[in-house]
């Protein structure tokens, strides 16, 4: 342990924190102490980190901002990697968010180029407001979300009739060999970039292939469309303020806790009609509303422990003070089983979870 902590120390200096809470680092304020926290500030420090995790067979758990992510109440004994790199390139050289020894290029936009590169670590308001300024449209819905652009790449995103995957062209991934077991496992092995094109990465909803994979998303290009400044604004302003008004803001939270639910067939659509008085713009998209389904199992404002399904949007759990991790999963629990049992239905999660077995 001692080694490693060197290791790490000589290659981090005061970045490198030990034993810090993880309800520091996450929007729900909850999780135990993790053995090593980091923050990585370019791709070379993220290799060099993963070889002293791989050659010490130590566990490493990648974060971005922390928005849809449960840590343990024991921590994680092992080493959490949180990616400081947030730079927004917009083409062809205007630099948002520079480092140091990087200069503003006032030049205007290339008529011809309207695309823009964003490493994995920006905050996905950040990249929302830096390409509507630009006068470019096709992210600005992105305004009122939390957590990165690489977390939003990897679960593809989206709200307000957008989704990551509508503007994106290509990514850079990190891919370690042999692949980094689930959960975050080290493993050992070389380290090498690879890029994907939109259709390699398999975009559904709130999926994608990287989801599946334990390649790190390092950067991403989207192209995008001209669009007047003042009227994206206008857009932005809109979309926070529906945000602010239908969600619990004033809590922590992982935002949505569930997917909505997919009907798969005629079989299952023909069940749902029969299930409940489902609304007919739901029973159109196929796709049922989380939030809708929990309103229907009268389940707002149950609480356990610190915990509580919140009154405001039935798909989100707050943190009311104290919750544990423990207090949030009998929670999950309670919902998926009421679901199953009243209409059939099987929720899926979409928090991940960090120091759980």
């Amino acid at each position: 342990m001692e080694d490693i902590t060197q290791q790490l120390n000589q290659l981090f200096g005061q970045r490198l924190l030990e034993n810090e809470l993880l309800s520091k680092h996450t929007n729900f304020r909850i999780g135990g102490p993790a053995r090593w926290m980091v923050e990585v500030r370019s791709e070379e420090e993220l290799k060099a980190a993963l070889e002293i995790a791989q050659a010490n067979s130590v566990p490493f758990f990648v974060m971005g901002g922390g928005s849809n992510t449960l840590a343990s109440d024991a921590g994680f004994v092992g080493l959490v990697l949180v990616m400081g790199m947030r730079k927004i390139k917009i083409h062809p050289s205007v630099i948002l968010r520079p480092t140091a020894e990087e200069s503003r290029d006032p030049s205007p936009l290339a008529q011809d180029d309207k695309s823009v590169t964003v490493e994995a670590g920006a905050m996905s308001a950040a990249l929302a407001r830096a390409t509507s300024e630009a006068g470019l449209q096709g992210l600005e819905w992105m305004i009122s979300l939390p957590g990165t652009v690489g977390g939003a790449i990897r679960g593809n995103a989206g709200c307000f009739g957008g989704e990551m995957k509508d503007a994106l062209k290509t990514i850079r991934v990190l891919r370690c060999i042999p692949p980094l077991p689930e959960g975050g496992q080290g493993g050992g092995g070389a380290c090498r970039v690879i890029e994907f094109s939109n259709k390699d990465l398999q975009f559904g909803y709130r999926e994608s292939s990287i989801k599946h994979s334990n390649d790190i998303i390092l950067s991403a290009i989207f192209e995008l469309e001209a669009g007047d400044p003042a009227l994206l604004k206008t857009k932005m302003d809109g979309y926070l303020a529906k945000r602010k008004a239908s969600q619990p803001l004033y809590a922590g939270s992982a935002g949505c806790i569930f997917k909505n639910f997919e009907i798969a067939d005629e079989a299952e659509f023909a069940k749902m009609k029969q299930a409940a008085d489902i609304p007919e713009e739901m029973l159109k998209a196929k796709r049922i509303g989380a939030g809708w389904i929990v309103d229907q199992l009268d389940l707002k404002g149950t609480k356990i422990g610190g915990a509580e399904i919140s009154r405001e949007h039935g798909n989100f759990i707050i943190n009311t003070g104290n919750a544990t991790a423990d207090d949030v999963i009998q929670l999950i629990a309670l919902v998926k089983t009421r679901a199953r049992n009243q209409f059939g239905i099987a929720l899926q999660e979409e928090v991940q979870y960090l120091g759980f077995e």
